[in-house]
């Protein structure tokens, strides 16, 4: 699958909820391959719009090593104390920044097969990964929680990439074109 990276617009889309009826198992099959994907990009999670799908689901491996779905998730309860990590997403590589965010959180949730499940009191990297690719199914980057120069810095820098691999494809058409002609 690929990866969206910022500057794409589906990665400030606030997602639409997933309807029971899509939960299947062609359903299951892509949450299967967004699984294989963040784990050959080395990620500990991935959300439906980062691989282009405007749906409210995202999968993730904390550091227990479990897989987990969260489908239609909502944080229902977050602590008032904070706490900060380091923080770089798929859809920013190479890029990380110190968030602050609750430390503990609880939230609820649909599994890859439909069924209702509550995590209370999630700490750690779990509740930081949830908080994180729930933030992709609002339209929300990590770096919207930072710093506003970083994030500037940060959106500026993608920008200017982007425009140097536009340029650099169109020459290569033009080249082609030349060749073919």
């Amino acid at each position: 699958m690929k990866i969206y990276k910022i500057g794409d617009d589906i990665l400030r889309q606030k997602c639409e909820p997933v309807q029971p009826e899509e939960i299947n198992d062609e359903f299951r099959a892509t949450l299967d391959e967004m699984f294989r994907t963040m784990t050959s990009a080395n990620g500990v999670g991935l959300a439906a719009p980062q691989v282009g799908i405007a749906k409210r689901f995202f999968v993730m491996r904390s550091d227990d090593d479990v897989n987990r779905v969260f489908i239609n998730p909502e944080i229902i309860k977050t602590s008032g104390d904070l706490t900060d990590y380091d923080e770089g997403c798929l859809s920013i590589p190479g890029v990380s920044e110190t968030i602050m965010r609750p430390s503990t959180i609880s939230v609820t949730a649909l599994n890859e097969r439909g069924r209702h499940f509550t995590i209370n009191d999630a700490t750690g990297l779990l509740a930081r990964i949830i908080q994180h690719e729930n933030d992709h199914l609002n339209g929300i980057l990590y770096i919207d929680r930072g710093d506003e120069a970083f994030k500037e810095k940060t959106i500026e820098s993608f920008k200017k990439k982007a425009e140097r691999a536009a340029l650099k494809a169109a020459k290569k058409a033009a080249k082609n074109a030349k060749k073919e002609g």
